[in-house]
């Protein structure tokens, strides 16, 4: 590759380009986000100009065989010019400051809330009564609200906070208002993004804590500040009813229980706060005539040293290549398919800039840019393509030239491609020859079958893609009706097998009012770290504001948001590529009204249901239905799926919400309720494109330690799966079990079964498992299974490796985990492991576990030592973490 004087291409270039500044809207089309990952490749459609009115472009040989470029006319060479808005991420660094002081006595109290990080920061806040067992928030009397404070809904307040280089708020405190506890999070107005106190609201109690709670801050055990009525209250509430505490007698007026008070305190909590800053790049491009050379000069505005990753592209395809010798100065070949180049510091250090020079050969520039091991910057989720003249326009000899031979390829081309299917073709038919014989039905295992069945699966695809790849695509040899082109098979049990889900919301969000326009917001943050599908909270009108007791299921409005927020939401979603499920809840339904029994079971809305639409054998409801085919959820009334007219109301109640919202598909809740059967009968009238549902199942355990054979519960899983014919995934919760045990207790070999596979449903049937290590019943505020803490990125190291379809919790993608998860998905999606990839565990014992995924990627969990395969002559290190490694082939 020849190096070129770029000054004169160079000033030519920024005379003709507008200034460029970090909200320029040269690009409409384009919004560069930010990602910890390299991404896929991914088409663009910029701006291309016609260079055949061009005016020659004349090149001149120097002595430091460097070409010297000169023009006749400014404006005529350039082929292509588009400047382009990213967004970069920089941290910051800062604490959350609590302080609690007396007032003038004992009475009165003030407490201040306060953040050293600059941004538009608001308290979202509530209280606790003394004496209230229903609900944890409520909204502060009055008196006690902060100017500029707001009401969100009937349970909490937002007071912004005030101030210069340190901004915060105070809240005064009296007994009288018998606050029992003061509930809130920090919210950043600018970003969307909570912060709490180890993943639950800050709690500062101000009577005597019932729990000890972890987020409780302030205030142990046992003390309270209250010294008159309130901490008489305080007294009676504390009242147990268990033996007293070592060194203390019980007496019946509770005066066992003693009230301290509080001096007051102060706290700081460390908080990290990631805002995306504005910057541009620009490219254009020349092409020489006397050459055929194309020159590519990309120019950045980006701060520090900036590597631009990069290949070329030939033809119609986006697989990224490497282009002919030699290559520019600092540039490093990365897996001998793509290139790594440093670009060069501009004179003050403001930006970089990098001159490219490519035969005219291929079609397409790809690249994405990178900051560092975990930052890279790129075009909504996919590389950023830059189309070559010689990809697009050519002359007219050459044009039908080349024409003619992409859709009458040689006969040495069209041998070679089918040699090749044949052969597939040809192995596909030996191994159902081998798995359907007399012979081999009475000697092979279960297991081998299982073996011969995903091989052929995996044939099956690869034959399907070598013959959509030969379909040609070309609109001026033939025409676009003309071209048959068959579409891609999605299975809703699969989808197209590469999947990344999101978990968009926690068992809090609900709790805002706005749930939905917040997410809105973050649509193109999520797509840009690599997710391709989010699955929402349930939309339904429902009894209890998270939603999972819906009532009447056409009022879309909730806690989460409106009817037209929602449908704006999902519709942001699509915008940026990513798939939406709808969170239904299909086994119950809350009544709207008493029966004459004074039973809650008839139904209000649209579906006005009665007794009939309730299973019998639930005592609580009397229902005339049948009996379940579930088991029974007792807080609502089991619908009886087995009714007609109730499948009928159901199918058409899902494709409303297909047709008018624009769910992609289905997230199940408790599906254990109901045969499976139903559920292919609801999938198949909806055709989702990825359904998954929620089969909740205890493990096996003996004398409260988990058994290492957990067959008999993923089995369970299995036989749902297999109810619905295999239209529906279900959630591996055998793994996630396992992986708990294993890394909690350093015990893992549990990640291995009996037969050396990963003892899960992935394990069985990858295609159809959704691996995940938390969610928002497990983990938010409820913390009903909590994954061991501080040790969550080893499970994120294991299921964003292995097969299956991995689900990220919300909570852990906003918060310290963003930068490692962005990067595990970044070598998933780079590496093109999917649901069916192939595991080779190499190592499990006591303290560390090792596989090997597809030969792509190599991974170690767990304190142990562990090198793949081939040590550092095949393997690099792609990522690492406490105590988890990843590493690609290299």
């Amino acid at each position: 590759m020849s190096t070129i004087t770029i000054k004169p291409f160079i000033g030519n270039y920024l005379r003709r380009s507008p200034k460029l500044h970090p909200n320029s809207k040269k690009a409409p089309h384009f919004s560069l986000n930010y990602s910890r990952r390299s991404l896929f490749s991914g088409k663009a459609n910029l701006r291309f100009t016609d260079y055949r009115r061009r005016r020659n472009l004349l090149l001149r040989a120097s002595s430091t065989d460097t070409a010297v470029i000169e023009t006749s006319e400014e404006q005529s060479d350039v082929v292509f010019k588009e400047s382009f808005s990213l967004k970069r991420p920089e941290k910051a660094e800062g604490k959350i400051a609590i302080r609690l002081d007396k007032g003038n006595d004992e009475e009165n109290w003030h407490l201040s809330v306060g953040c050293s990080l600059p941004g538009k920061w608001i308290l979202h806040w509530g209280v606790h009564y003394a004496g209230d067992t229903g609900s944890e928030w409520d909204q502060p009397p009055r008196e006690m609200w902060p100017s500029g404070s707001i009401a969100i809904k009937d349970y909490a307040i937002e007071t912004p906070l005030k101030g210069e280089a340190f901004q915060e708020v105070k809240i005064d405190i009296s007994s009288k208002w018998s606050v029992a506890a003061i509930n809130f999070v920090l919210k950043d107005e600018e970003t969307g993004v909570w912060y709490q106190h180890r993943g639950r609201d800050f709690k500062i109690p101000l009577v005597d804590c019932l729990d000890d709670d972890a987020n409780t801050v302030g205030v142990k055990k046992g003390s309270g500040i209250w010294s008159g009525s309130l901490g008489k209250l305080s007294n009676i509430l504390l009242k147990p009813e268990a033996a007293p505490s070592k060194g203390e007698s019980s007496s019946n007026d509770g005066s066992s229980v003693k009230s301290r008070r509080l001096e007051g305190f102060y706290e700081e909590h460390a908080i990290v706060k990631e805002t995306l800053v504005d910057n541009t790049v620009s490219v254009s491009v020349k092409q020489c005539p006397e050459t055929a050379k194309n020159i590519l000069y990309i120019d950045t505005d980006l701060p520090g040293n900036v590597i631009l990753h990069w290949g070329i592209c030939k033809g119609d395809t986006k697989i990224w290549e490497l282009p002919a010798m030699p290559y520019p100065t600092e540039t490093v070949v990365f897996k001998n398919n793509a290139l790594r180049t440093l670009l060069q510091r501009k004179e003050g250090g403001n930006g970089s800039k990098g001159l490219f020079t490519l035969d005219g050969g291929p079609s397409g520039f790809a690249f994405v840019v990178k900051l560092d091991e975990n930052t890279w910057l790129n075009c909504k989720g996919d590389d950023f393509y830059i189309p070559l003249p010689s990809g697009q326009h050519q002359s007219k000899e050459n044009e039908e030239s080349n024409s003619s031979q992409i859709v009458n390829r040689s006969p040495e081309q069209s041998q070679a491609g089918s040699v090749y299917t044949d052969e597939i073709i040809k192995e596909i038919r030996n191994l159902v020859s081998d798995i359907s014989s007399e012979k081999s039905r009475k000697t092979k295992t279960k297991e081998t079958q299982e073996t011969i069945l995903q091989e052929i699966e995996k044939l099956a695809a690869e034959a399907y893609s070598i013959f959509r790849s030969s379909i040609p695509t070309i609109s001026e040899v033939v025409s676009e009706a003309e071209v048959l082109q068959p579409d891609v098979k999605v299975t809703s049990g699969t989808g197209t097998g590469f999947e990344i889900l999101c978990q968009g919301f926690n068992w809090e969000s609900h709790k805002s009012g706005r749930w939905y326009k917040e997410l809105h917001d973050k649509a193109a943050e999520l797509s840009s770290l690599g997710f391709s599908v989010i699955w929402l909270p349930p939309p339904t009108d429902s009894v209890s504001p998270e939603g999972y007791m819906p009532r009447d299921l056409y009022n879309l409005n909730s806690r989460y948001g409106s009817l037209d927020e929602l449908k704006v939401t999902v519709k942001k979603f699509h915008e940026v590529g990513i798939k939406v499920l709808g969170d239904v809840v299909l086994n119950h339904r809350c009544a709207s009204e008493r029966n004459q029994n004074g039973i809650w079971n008839i139904f209000g809305g649209q579906l006005n249901w009665d007794e009939r639409a309730v299973v019998a054998d639930d005592p609580h409801f009397q229902g005339r239905g049948n009996k379940s085919s579930g088991d029974n959820f007792h807080a609502a009334p089991n619908i009886d799926h087995s009714q007609e007219f109730v499948r009928k109301d159901i199918k058409e109640w899902l494709r409303w919400l297909r047709e008018e919202i624009g769910y992609d598909g289905w997230r199940l809740d408790f599906v254990r309720g109901f045969w499976g059967g139903y559920v292919k009968d609801y999938l198949e009238a909806t055709e989702p494109y990825f359904a998954v549902g929620e089969f909740w199942d205890s493990l096996v355990y003996t004398y409260g330690e988990m058994d290492h054979n957990q067959d008999a519960h993923r089995q369970r899983i299995i036989d749902w799966i297999n109810a619905t014919n295999g239209t529906a995934g279900a959630f591996d919760v055998t793994t996630k079990g396992i992986l708990h045990s294993a890394i909690e207790r350093c015990e893992y070999w549990r990640l291995s079964d009996q037969k050396g596979k990963p003892p899960g449903v992935v394990g069985w049937w990858p295609s159809r498992a959704v691996t995940f290590i938390e969610n928002h019943d497990t983990g938010s505020t409820q913390g009903h299974w909590r994954f061991p803490g501080g040790k969550e990125m080893q499970g994120y190291a294991y299921i964003l490796t292995h097969p299956g379809t991995p689900s990220v919790f919300f909570d852990h993608i906003f918060s310290g985990y963003r930068s490692e998860i962005g990067n595990l998905i970044s070598l998933r999606r780079r590496n093109k492991i999917n649901c069916r990839s192939k595991v080779e565990i190499t190592k499990a014992e006591r303290d560390v576990y090792a596989a090997v995924i597809d030969d792509k990627l190599a991974v170690k969990i767990g304190p142990g030592h562990y090198e793949p395969p081939g040590g550092h002559q095949r393997w690099k290190m792609a990522a690492e973490g406490n105590d988890y490694k990843v590493w690609e082939l290299s």
